[in-house]
């Protein structure tokens, strides 16, 4: 398998990726091509079929296909120009070679997820969190293996368990070490704050919004959630359960990045920075890992607002 992460200016290349996208365009001369998003578990890669003729068969979108291209580049960026595609047969490819996948394994994180949640002693936090995490199976096993985002962080199978997980730790560090904080509610929130996103977002290989995920999205469908849940339960006070909410419908932090509210209780703003933290370290770990070890500025980055670079060793 030639990865993407590999492929190099000037190659020529024989190779079967998922087809991500697939779209129909005509330039300005009135020619009409094809204009591709190709995938495998290294990342995506544009592509473009200026030539469709009889070297070009029938895909649709989603389909695995074969493609013979050149290696080109476009505004610093490598781009495929194809000149042949079939649909790639059974057999000519394994599956688990086209979607990003957490470099941990997942069922030590989840073990370690678990272990998390037997620390949290109010009680009623605790059943909350045994009812996601240790009853629901249907809901466990999205859990596990869904990713966090469609592009921006962790967007790979298993990223919303890593994820979950990192802030988790993260927000015990913070109560550890601010004893004004309610420890139990803090990591409670942190281990479901992005629930929402098993239906947000659909599982790969879309890895796509849904149409819940448009209308409503993953924040307040998690806050749903969770109150769903806690009607279940009867006897949840009902202040908790409003601190918890509160704290989901806040994570973001600010109304501008999607929070429904900003953070009132204390506990709401340590998980909207955590949340923050650990989002914008994986992006930009995901940046050093996908610049081949160059030590050399990578370009302006919108979520940093700047032109970052790796650390000199």
């Amino acid at each position: 398998m030639y990865f993407i992460d590999e492929l190099r200016e000037g190659e020529s290349i024989s190779e079967v990726y998922l087809c991500k996208n697939k779209t129909t365009a005509t330039t300005k001369a009135g020619k009409t091509y094809y204009s591709l998003i190709l995938q495998d578990k290294t990342g995506v890669a544009d592509a473009k079929v200026w030539e469709l003729n009889n070297a070009i068969e029938h895909f649709d979108a989603m389909d695995y296909i074969r493609v013979d291209a050149q290696v080109t580049s476009f505004n610093n960026a490598l781009q495929l120009n194809v000149k042949r595609i079939r649909k790639a047969d059974e057999g000519e490819y394994d599956p688990s070679d086209y979607f990003p996948c957490s470099g941990r394994d997942i069922d030590g994180m989840y073990k370690e997820l678990l272990g998390i949640v037997d620390t949290v002693k109010e009680e009623h936090l605790n059943q909350l969190l045994k009812l996601f995490f240790v009853d629901d199976e249907v809901f466990i096993k999205k859990f596990k293996v869904h990713s966090a985002a469609k592009s921006i962080h962790h967007g790979f199978i298993g990223g919303l368990l890593e994820h979950s997980l990192s802030v988790a730790k993260l927000c015990i560090y913070i109560a550890d070490n601010y004893p004004v904080i309610k420890r139990d509610l803090l990591v409670t929130a942190a281990l479901l704050h992005d629930i929402g996103k098993v239906d947000e977002l659909s599982s790969f290989p879309e890895n796509d919004y849904t149409d819940e995920g448009q209308f409503i999205g993953h924040i307040v469908m998690g806050a749903m959630m969770v109150d769903e849940k806690i009607r279940t339960m009867g006897d949840f006070p009902t202040v908790l359960g409003n601190e918890l909410k509160h704290c989901i419908l806040a994570h973001h932090g600010e109304l501008e990045f999607g929070s429904p509210k900003k953070p009132a209780i204390i506990e709401a703003l340590a998980l909207a920075h955590a949340d923050n933290l650990d989002a914008k370290l994986e992006t930009f770990t995901e940046l050093i890992n996908s610049n081949n070890g160059k030590k050399e500025w990578m370009g302006y980055n919108k979520m940093f607002d700047s032109n970052v670079r790796v650390t000199d060793e």
